[in-house]
């Protein structure tokens, strides 16, 4: 059995781009809408941990709140800000409620738009 290759930044975004533009998976809007969701928090963890442990070998270990709170650490306030923010919203948008409706079209590619931006800013 071979070990799955390690998921990069770059992959998630590519796989959200996919779902989103019908690529991948028979599933439905709201589930290829939601499974970029998933992907596109999955690469904004990546990158945070990343650049946590660049700067601080260990931190990288610790839970998704305090990795979120420790960007402000080696970031500006403004971007560990707007990771936490978009950390959040990303959340939301790929867990499935009954109550709510799952996140547009749109909503999703706005969020694309700044999880590209966010890890262009935390890895230069």
């Amino acid at each position: 059995m071979t070990t799955p290759a390690p998921a990069s930044v770059e992959g998630l975004l590519l796989t959200a781009d996919r779902l989103l533009d019908g690529e991948l998976a028979d599933a439905t809007t709201a589930g290829r809408h939601r499974g970029a969701c998933l992907a596109l928090r999955t690469a904004l963890e990546l990158c945070v941990d990343r650049v946590l442990e660049a700067a601080a070998p260990g931190l990288s270990r610790t839970t998704g709140r305090a990795k979120l709170l420790l960007l402000h650490s080696v970031a500006s306030a403004e971007t560990a800000r707007r990771a936490k923010a978009l950390w959040s919203q990303l959340s939301l948008g790929c867990h499935y409620h009954l109550y709510e409706l799952g996140p547009t079209y749109d909503q999703v590619r706005a969020w694309r738009a700044e999880a590209s931006g966010l890890v262009r800013e935390l890895i230069h």
